[in-house]
């Protein structure tokens, strides 16, 4: 199975399951995910939810043989793909997240973490979100809550360049709790999660929802208005020359758009 659940002591684990395609993320993936953030609301027995990869990898972001052979589909208006379902999901989870990261996580691998309320990254970790690249843009209100976590100069290099940056970096500019020795990560994360399991459920919730605030619904909101965008350029030729330009193994060239 490509995505592993796994519920134990009031934590329910999801994990990337995928190593031989580097966790790339195909929408039967996203639709596992999806289904599990959601049962996970409802369960009392889940207290705490834990998302991790492996070792060498978190993911490399969506599987683009599958996420162009599904292109048209994610681009209909009126469309709710299994990548929205679960990044809508976990916007709307009550119950806290936890990411344990190790290995790359390009593109929705860094924008999940931003709906995460705790991140802890593999001194291996390297964080990346190549919208631009791809001749695309944020997604799932990555435009919106990256800056408010580190800050408009610093979002705008992120996400205009789409750069790697390094585990280091992330806990620099402050968007990540902390960085671990690789075989520290997970049991390190898994204690997190314990501690948060200990506590009292009902304080965990009512602490998050008013962190949170209004905070769900306007993501909801930012996430709408960056599909439109997303979807549109999806189809547009810088996207096509980006896509085109991967699967052959080449540099893109953009110089004839304007």
């Amino acid at each position: 199975m490509d995505i592993l659940t796994h519920k134990e002591n009031g934590i329910l684990t999801i994990n990337f399951n995928r190593p031989e395609k580097k966790n790339a993320i195909t929408q039967a993936m996203y639709q596992a995910m999806a289904d599990a953030l959601r049962d996970a609301e409802t369960d009392v027995a889940v207290r705490a939810i834990l998302i991790t990869g492996k070792p060498e990898i978190f993911t490399a972001g969506n599987d683009l043989e599958d996420f162009m052979k599904n292109a048209r589909s994610l681009a209909e208006p009126d469309a709710v793909p299994p990548v929205y379902q679960f990044m809508q999901a976990l916007n709307e989870s009550g119950k806290p997240v936890i990411a344990a990261v190790s290995g790359a996580a390009v593109g929705i691998g860094t924008t999940l973490l931003m709906h995460c309320d705790m991140i802890y990254l593999a001194e291996n970790a390297k964080l990346s979100m190549p919208f631009t690249q791809l001749g695309l843009c944020p997604e799932f209100a990555s435009s919106m809550i990256f800056q408010q976590i580190v800050g408009y100069q610093r979002a705008a290099e992120k996400l205009m360049l789409g750069e790697a940056f390094t585990a280091a970096e992330a806990f620099e500019i402050g968007f990540v709790n902390k960085v671990l020795p690789l075989e520290a990560l997970l049991p390190y994360a898994q204690q997190q999660a314990a501690k948060l399991v200990a506590l009292p459920a009902a304080s965990i919730r009512a602490t998050k929802r008013l962190m949170k605030g209004n905070q769900p619904a306007a993501i909801s909101a930012k996430m709408t208005e960056e599909n439109k965008y997303f979807s549109a350029m999806l189809n547009a030729p810088e996207a096509k020359e980006a896509f085109t330009a991967f699967f052959q193994k080449r540099k893109p060239d953009f110089s004839q758009f304007n």
